[in-house]
């Protein structure tokens, strides 16, 4: 039981709304400097500073500053302009345009928050004009930027190639099939709502073939960034790493192009950029001390023997580290939760011979889903606060597209070729 103690100490610290690096690092030195002081302080300091230092965690930085400059370069606006000219003239248009701006966006921004942040000053308040309830703008708003991390370049997904050694270009690859099938699903629960309200559409008529051409070939540059980056790191062009560099010239050179980013955004981009990665980083230095005392430990392994008594059959593993990833979803950010469960669940689907990349997908997209839900959900507080909705009246419209999200999970689970298919198809098998 000593050995569980810091576990126990940091989830307990952050059910009382501590900040998630100090609950790591607490039950990281309690451990250590408490239950088993075997090692000097100053080794346990060199060995998170040491993991920190690789190459492959530069990715992170990189994509996020590359996400802050695609926010000022005019890139959502013109891609808003071609969903527009899509899906604009349809019955509840605007929420189907609010669902596929998001997933068009997964490729340029990679955040689910910025890209929740910016449809609420974006899309909301124009579907209130429609006449679409506050609450439902709010709830697909939420919902349809849970997309963005999903669809690469998104962090998570270097994040998680990172911590276990995936690929991370098999992982982007990965996360195309699903990122669509819940773009498809959440425009179907849009398509049952409009339908039995009957909200107007964004347009008074259909866009013409001219219209519409003119709006893609504005925003082909930014349609072409995620195919570019694929090709790139498929054919060796440049590593993980190095796309990230890629990236910010292309958002540089796209702000230039379309005349929108100025010396101006300069220090806006630079703040951005930088909290987001000091708060993501933060949690990568806890986290990775946290690491180490669950490898110390042997919990992982432990974990999974104890699993493996209980069943053999990795669809039992699946449904069950999936429920317990779900119910701590709803108390505790998604990113924390990557950094903290990673470490303890990728083993233990390695000795169910579950395949990493269908495990890493079917994990993200759950872990993504405790985002919408009460009592903590992270993006249901953030959409609710811009928006000045109440949670009850959120939870109304939802829980359909949190069924989404896990009817997707499901999917996955049940049929590994559904996140396997690409990768295998391009890296091979």
């Amino acid at each position: 039981m000593e050995s569980y103690l810091p576990i126990i100490v940091a989830f307990v610290m952050m059910f009382f709304a501590i900040p998630v690096p100090i609950c790591l690092l607490a039950g990281t030195f309690l451990y250590f400097g408490v239950i088993n002081p075997s090692l000097p302080v100053t080794s346990i300091i060199q060995n998170i500073v040491t993991q920190t230092m690789s190459t492959g965690m530069l990715a992170a930085p990189l994509f996020i500053l590359a996400g802050s400059i695609m926010n000022y370069s005019g890139i959502t606006g013109r891609l808003l302009d071609f969903c527009d000219c899509l899906l604009g003239h349809k019955e509840g248009g605007l929420a189907y345009i609010n669902v596929l701006l998001s997933t068009l966006n997964g490729g340029m921004c990679g955040s689910a928050t910025a890209d929740a942040a910016l449809q609420c000053k974006l899309l909301v308040p124009e579907m209130e004009k429609k006449g679409y309830p506050k609450a439902f703008s709010t709830a697909v708003t939420a919902a349809s930027s849970l997309i963005t991390p999903i669809i690469p370049p998104g962090v998570p997904l270097i994040l998680y190639g990172i911590m276990t050694g995936v690929s991370v270009g098999k992982m982007w690859v990965a996360g195309y099939v699903p990122g669509f099938m819940l773009c498809a699903g959440m425009m179907i629960v849009c398509f049952i709502y409009a339908h039995k309200y009957h909200w107007k559409s964004g347009r008074e008529k259909r866009a013409t073939g001219k219209e519409l051409f003119l709006a893609m070939l504005k925003s082909i540059w930014a349609l072409l960034i995620p195919v570019f980056m694929i090709a790139g790191l498929r054919t060796g062009l440049f590593t993980a790493t190095e796309a990230g560099t890629v990236l910010i010239i292309l958002a540089i050179g796209i702000g230039i192009i379309y005349r929108s980013l100025t010396t101006k955004h300069f220090k806006p981009i630079m703040k951005d950029a930088f909290l987001s990665t000091a708060n993501i980083m933060l949690i990568i230095v806890s986290a990775c001390g946290f690491s180490m005392y669950l490898s110390w430990e042997r919990i992982p392994q432990t974990m999974a023997a104890w699993m493996m008594s209980v069943s053999e059959s990795k669809y039992m593993f699946l449904l069950l580290s999936q429920i317990i990833v779900f119910f701590l979803g709803m108390f505790l950010d998604g990113s924390a939760l990557l950094l903290i469960l990673t470490p303890i669940l990728y083993p233990m689907a390695q000795s169910y011979g579950v395949d990493l990349v269908q495990f890493g997908m079917v994990f993200l997209v759950n872990l993504y889903c405790g985002c919408l839900t009460p009592p903590f959900g992270t993006l249901m507080y953030v959409t609710c606060n811009l928006t000045d909705v109440s949670i009850p009246d959120f939870c109304k419209y939802g829980w359909a597209f949190i069924f989404v999200m896990v009817l997707v999970c499901i999917i996955m689970a049940v049929f590994p070729a559904v996140p396997t298919f690409l990768p295998n198809l391009i890296y091979g098998a």
